[in-house]
Order: C-alpha cells, then structure tokens, then sequence
C-alpha cells in the first residue's frame, strides 16, 4: 500500500501554488511535472528525513 501525502509546491515560473501528490514509501525522488496553471516544466525533488519528514522542493528544467 502506497502513503500518499499531498505537499504544496510553489511554481518557479508563475509563481502559483499547486498541490502535489508525493508517494512516501520511496525515500528520494526526482521527475519533471508541468504547473496545472502555466503548464511549464518543473523539476520536483522530494526527500524523506531521518524523521521521515517529506522536504519538496521544485525548480525550474532550465535553470
């Protein structure tokens, strides 16, 4: 069974705030998804902590 969380991640295109979907049972994580408001590239990198704390943190595919 998957531990599904959601985590807000600001778009560093628009400025816009989007809610993610982050699956907890992989400690680390790195894909592209596009902002459901201005549609470019986002690279999310999403890392679980000692704690099992998620830190996402997302930036632009070009940058």
């Amino acid at each position: 069974m998957y531990d599904l969380s959601e985590h807000p991640l600001q778009c560093p295109y628009c400025g816009e705030t989007s809610t993610l979907l982050i699956d907890g049972s992989l400690p680390h994580q790195r894909y592209v998804e596009d902002c459901s408001v201005c549609c470019s590239p986002i690279v999310v990198d999403v890392r679980m902590d000692e704690e099992g704390i998620i830190q996402v943190q997302g930036w632009q595919e070009n940058g």
